[in-house]
């Protein structure tokens, strides 16, 4: 079915994303793959084509395009590539933008967004930590008031963008009596004394993602670098979490979508008892079904895009369509690996990685299940 959410100008600007795409991250992905991250010349070209600086306004070198849209598209470009690519991307220019512009002094804007725009600093958000996850209010990351600032100790996990951020924004308890509300943000800058990174981790999936422990052991951090208001950080991170959802079902049904094509292809070319396997009912009917999937999840997610580029998502409908996209990916995806048959289980092939790669979407973001367990409480169970 016709996408209707996207206009001229939309056109355009995905056809340049593309181009990007094709020309910086294609050519590059055994590079990525084989060095498990993005490297500084992909970044460096993206910042200067415009793609990290969409939420940024002029004044700090970004466009402030004042559309989502715009977001989705670039998105949706670079998880045809690679879930994971667009995962870092994604992590910078659409998660952590929004903690720069909306909670920004003057000051830290001018110090820290050209370089943000430009591709020179990379940002990650250091949330999660070693005794858990999806729990925000549970951190035991802890910063104690200095002369002139704050010293950090603790530690975070699976840090998206952790072996190369130049920009970390970490969350911290400030006031341990307090609970969710004793807790603030800070900017971490590279080259602070007591911040460490940890090894890359081994992961299943999204090798080419630079995800990694961070350290953080009597790290000062001055004054200036305090992001927003103190001790109110869980309402800050609360307060951004649907534009990270929206953005992980934008590219979670992107990548099964593209995927689904390429299988759709293949089950054409691929002959078994002397025909097309794509010809065989059960396959032909399979199929069927996982592109209505596909366009129905899409047609789903394209509502949730348009309502928070008018802020109507609310953080309720915002894990609706993190939870389902995220599910309906892995469903396609697995199903793609099964058309394959045994070369659907050869890394060598796009579906084998790209169904690896989908598994974490059903765990970070927010898990699943405490997605199902927000919708649940929000209808009075």
């Amino acid at each position: 079915m016709e996408r209707v959410i996207f206009n001229e100008d939309h056109h355009a600007f995905r056809a340049s994303a593309k181009e990007y795409c094709d020309r910086s991250l294609v050519p590059r992905m055994e590079q990525f793959l084989d060095e498990k991250t993005i490297d500084r010349a992909a970044w460096l070209e993206a910042g200067k084509q415009g793609f990290l600086g969409l939420d940024v306004p002029e004044e700090y070198g970004g466009s402030s395009v004042g559309d989502y849209r715009f977001n989705a598209v670039f998105a949706e470009e670079v998880s045809k590539v690679s879930a994971s690519l667009s995962s870092c991307f994604g992590i910078h220019y659409d998660c952590a933008a929004p903690y720069f512009v909306d909670l920004g002094t003057e000051e830290q804007k001018q110090r820290w967004l050209p370089k943000f725009c430009s591709g020179e600093y990379v940002a990650a958000i250091g949330m999660t930590e070693p005794s858990g996850g999806s729990d925000l209010a549970a951190l035991k990351t802890t910063a104690k008031k200095a002369d002139g600032g704050w010293v950090l100790n603790g530690s975070k996990t699976f840090i998206t963008n952790g072996d190369m951020a130049d920009l970390v924004i970490v969350a911290a308890r400030t006031d341990p009596s307090k609970g969710a509300k004793g807790i603030t943000l800070f900017v971490v800058e590279e080259g602070m004394g007591g911040f460490a990174r940890g090894r890359k981790l081994d992961k299943v999936g999204q090798t080419e993602s630079g995800t990694s422990e961070l350290f953080f052991e009597d790290l000062f951090v001055p004054d200036g670098n305090v992001l927003g208001e103190l001790d109110r950080g869980f309402i800050h991170m609360m307060e951004r979490l649907a534009q990270e959802r929206i953005g992980a079902a934008v590219s979670n049904i992107a990548h099964a979508t593209q995927i689904l094509a390429e299988t759709i292809e293949y089950v054409k070319q691929r002959k078994a008892f002397g025909q097309a396997v794509g010809s065989f009912q059960y396959n032909k009917f399979l199929v069927a079904e996982l592109v209505t999937k596909a366009e129905v999840t899409q047609a789903y997610v394209d509502n949730a895009i348009v309502a928070h580029d008018e802020d109507r998502l609310s953080a309720v409908d915002a894990a609706k369509v993190k939870w389902w996209s995220a599910h309906v990916q892995n469903e396609i995806l697995d199903a793609c690996v099964q058309l394959h048959g045994g070369y659907g289980y050869m890394n060598e092939y796009r579906v084998a990685r790209a169904w690896r790669d989908a598994r974490v979407t059903k765990i970070w973001a927010g898990s699943n299940e405490i997605m199902k367990e927000l919708i649940g409480r929000d209808l009075g169970l």
